[in-house]
């Protein structure tokens, strides 16, 4: 509810990554250095340029990261304390590098998450004009995002992926293509001009990245929060899906994402990545997610943590939390035979 009060703290269990039928995360890694922090890198990424809006970046060593897994590795070994890696884009979707690594890899937790606005530039070699290229390069999300211009403005030139639009800027300054799409920040590492600005086929485009850190004790909840987990279905049959849903929608709480990842197990073996409403120390949330792994094979808790937008959940937790204690005082009185059993 906006304006009130943060909903009262709710005791909340030791984070341990998998809640899983099967052995814990493994602990013999080095102790985290807590004031370094990576990303995915090379350097003039939009995920360095998201990561310098965060207190961290004034506060700890960054350094970039070659992959989205070398980044999360680099915390799981201990060589940083947290890493902040792209999740999804408006426009193009999942980044599915981020969720299958944090399917698959060994437990982290997500702390906090950032918005940030995306507009490209196009990045060339000084004096070079747009009759000039042959070759266009960055990475395949920004491909989807600038398609439309560039088949308007610059529809014989070919595009080859790069690993990151960093990258791509920085195999332009050495010759390898014509230009690159990167952020406009990006030219000046890169020794490149931009030859034209505020590129995007969306007004809108935004990405979502998120921080991530070593498991540890969840953070109080805020009144707008976010809870992130992955869910591994118990048997491939019909209403499978409907029955993890159940488990949020009757209990109240919204869904902000859900999307299925192969698990290589086989062609029809999904898991479920899913973003919801609230905190895990919120009861509906906390009830949905007992459901979820009363019913499932395997479920990772990925960490509930504040809403980068600040908006609050749909449904009021202050209200939720009093209507589930109402429901069980009800439930005591009927046990014990005490005044009315009607409600």
């Amino acid at each position: 509810m906006a304006g009130s009060a943060p909903p009262a703290a709710i005791a909340v269990p030791r984070q341990t990554g998998d809640a899983s039928h099967r052995s814990g995360p493994r602990r013999d890694v080095l102790p985290a250095h807590p004031q370094r922090c990576t990303y995915l890198g090379p350097e003039g990424t939009f995920t360095e340029a998201a990561l310098r809006t965060l207190p961290e970046a004034v506060t700890h060593e960054l350094f970039p990261s070659g992959s989205v897994a070398a980044a999360l590795d680099a915390v799981r070994n201990g060589d940083a304390g947290a890493a902040l890696v792209p999740v999804e884009n408006s426009v193009e979707g999942a980044v599915t590098a981020t969720l299958d690594e944090l399917a698959t890899g060994r437990p982290l937790t997500i702390r906090r998450e950032v918005l940030l606005p995306i507009s490209f530039a196009l990045l060339v070699r000084p004096g070079t004009t747009l009759d000039d290229v042959k070759s266009v390069t960055g990475h395949p999300v920004a491909q989807a995002q600038v398609r439309r211009w560039l088949a308007r403005h610059l529809p014989h030139a070919e595009w080859e992926s790069a690993a990151s639009n960093a990258e791509g800027a920085r195999l332009v300054r050495d010759g390898r293509f014509d230009c690159a799409f990167a952020g406009e920040f990006a030219a000046r590492l890169y020794g490149l001009e931009a030859l034209v600005t505020d590129i995007n086929d969306a007004g809108d485009a935004t990405t979502r990245f998120v921080l991530l850190e070593r498991p540890g004790r969840v953070s109080p909840p805020t009144g707008r929060d976010k809870t992130s987990v992955v869910v591994w279905p118990d048997r491939d049959e019909p209403g499978a899906l409907l029955e993890l849903l159940r488990e949020w929608a009757v209990r109240g709480v919204n869904l902000l994402r859900i999307e299925s990842r192969p698990t290589g197990e086989g062609l029809g073996r999904y898991c479920f990545s899913i973003d919801a409403e609230g905190h895990i120390g919120d009861r509906p949330v906390r009830e949905a997610l007992m459901g979820l792994h009363r019913i499932t094979r395997k479920i990772r808790f990925l960490g509930s943590y504040p809403r980068a937008d600040r908006i609050s959940s749909a449904g009021d937790p202050l209200r939720a939390n009093h209507e589930f204690a109402k429901a069980a005082a009800w439930i005591a009185r009927c046990v014990e035979g005490i005044g009315e059993v009607t409600d």
